[in-house]
């Protein structure tokens, strides 16, 4: 149905998959699109992500341990040391987890702003950024009003407030890099695609996939040696960044994550199952169902959207649930993809010799954005519109008590609850990942949601560290505090000596 231009230059008539077709008013060029509403819009969305996140930070509902790791491992570039994280277990070496070594960029200012504030303000801004760039893309191919529009469903999405809601992620520089590459493909600006897309394989591990798929794409629009060579670049990355790096600096010398493919729980799972079970699930569909749905489905006129199915690849194969859905931050990077392969679907449908996709290829742009104000009633950035999110209530109140209540520079374990509040200036563990430290500290929320309530917390404390003895020094209400009465070991796992 749909025929991909060799050449990458010649138009050919209305429907076929090109990189471009400027016609008419099509033809917008950069000095006919100001970059001033489009610098105003993403100063807007950055100023509503980084409110809800700074809300949701300030009242201490970090819902998973990833801002205090990702704020130890940019501590450490800052502090010039390797990207410790003892969250994951004590002296453990983040790159063995995940291959993120771009996160050091968030180093210098750091340095200016040591919090996880700042990480958070970090990601709003870099989703902020994309938003510029698809919607300003979008004016440029379509003209009108088309991209203001797009900049406001792409910026209500569920993938990106989805994101936002789950603290910081590498994943943030992704979503800026890849806008890029889209709108370098979309504007024919091979090689800016070209370098824009080799950053991808420092921001996480299996971006590698993505970047070979770019070069497929530059491949069949004509460019075929730099295609050729991006494609074999991606894939050496791919492998060489799973098969050599990560385990070169993992302890366990392997690659934690085939895990997730492998096993169900306890359970071996063959490969063969793990591909006959990629929609094997309601939520999986759904997810695939509103990932093309906010596109008004028109992202699957064009050939962008093939950028998406390594990362959609990985998440179906995984029999871990947390991957299949709308929540959490993994949708945040095919969001840019999406919006950018949409504005290509109605460039290339609004004067197809099908009149029916002529007519719908002109309502595609209102009709994201009614998706994306409606479903906003049921997603994070909802709650900015609720009283009760501005106002301080007992549990707060309490949690800063007990963040008082344990001095700067002591070895802490702790929970997700107070976790990225003590980061940026004590050495933090996660509750039971850390035997045989004694910690000066062990601070924990009552009603985390332990599988056993825990009756004596003291009790507790000393249950983990037997090496060690602990009193109460500290407890508000679900918040308990208590510090080591016998000497620091002579020797503590993960501290080499300096």
């Amino acid at each position: 149905m749909l025929e991909l231009n060799k050449s990458g230059t010649e138009p050919v008539e209305a429907g076929r998959l090109l990189p471009t077709q400027r016609t008419g008013p099509d033809a917008a060029t950069d000095e006919r699109v100001p970059l001033r509403p489009y610098l105003i819009a993403g100063a807007v969305l950055c100023g509503l992500y980084f409110l809800y996140s700074y809300l949701q930070y300030s009242r201490f509902g970090s819902p998973s341990w990833d801002l205090g790791i990702f704020e130890q491992e940019v501590r450490a570039y800052a502090d010039l040391r390797a990207p410790i994280v003892d969250i994951k277990g004590p002296g453990y070496l983040i790159l063995g987890d995940h291959f993120s070594p771009i996160v050091a960029l968030l180093a210098p200012l750091y340095w200016l702003w040591p919090s996880a504030e700042y990480l958070l303000f970090a990601q709003a801004a870099f989703f902020a950024l994309g938003a510029v760039i698809v919607g300003r893309t979008t004016q440029q191919l379509l003209g009108g009003r088309s991209g203001l529009c797009v900049t406001v469903a792409y910026g209500l999405s569920w993938g990106i407030q989805e994101a936002v809601k789950s603290d910081f992620h590498e994943i943030a520089f992704a979503v800026p890099l890849l806008a890029l590459v889209c709108r370098a493909l979309l504007l024919e600006r091979w090689t800016a695609a070209l370098l824009w897309s080799l950053p991808l394989v420092l921001v996480k591990e299996d971006l590698g996939a993505t970047v070979a798929v770019v070069g497929f794409l530059l491949f069949v629009y004509g460019r075929r040696l730099q295609g050729a060579l991006l494609a074999a670049f991606g894939v050496a990355a791919f492998v060489v960044t799973l098969m050599v790096l990560i385990p070169a600096a993992s302890s366990a010398g392997t690659y934690d994550y085939w895990q997730k493919i492998d096993k169900n729980g306890e359970q071996d799972v063959s490969m063969l199952d793990s591909v006959l079970g990629v929609l094997n699930s309601s939520t999986k569909i759904e997810m695939l169902v509103f990932l093309i749905g906010i596109t008004a489905f028109m992202a699957l006129r064009s050939p962008l959207t093939l950028l998406i199915v390594p990362t959609l690849g990985w998440r179906l194969l995984s029999q871990d649930s947390n991957h299949w859905g709308m929540v959490w931050h993994y949708s945040a990077i095919l969001m840019p993809v999406l919006f950018l392969a949409m504005a290509d679907g109605v460039r290339r449908s609004r004067d197809s010799n099908r009149p029916w996709l002529a007519s719908y290829a002109k309502t595609v742009v209102p009709v994201s954005v009614a998706i994306a104000v409606a479903m906003t009633q049921h997603l994070p950035l909802r709650d900015l519109l609720r009283p009760d999110t501005y106002s301080t209530n007992a549990r707060t109140d309490m949690a800063r008590a007990a963040l008082k209540a344990i001095p700067a520079g002591a070895r802490v374990e702790t929970d997700i609850t107070l976790m990225a509040h003590l980061t940026s200036d004590r050495t933090v563990y996660w509750i039971g990942g850390a035997p045989g430290t004694a910690p000066d500290i062990v601070a924990i929320n009552l009603d985390f949601g332990w599988s056993r309530p825990i009756q004596d917390p003291v009790a507790y404390a000393e249950q983990l560290h037997p090496e060690a003895r602990y009193r109460l020094k500290h407890r508000g209400g679900s918040f308990v505090v208590m510090e080591r009465t016998t000497p620091e070991p002579a020797e503590i796992p993960g501290v080499r000596e300096g």
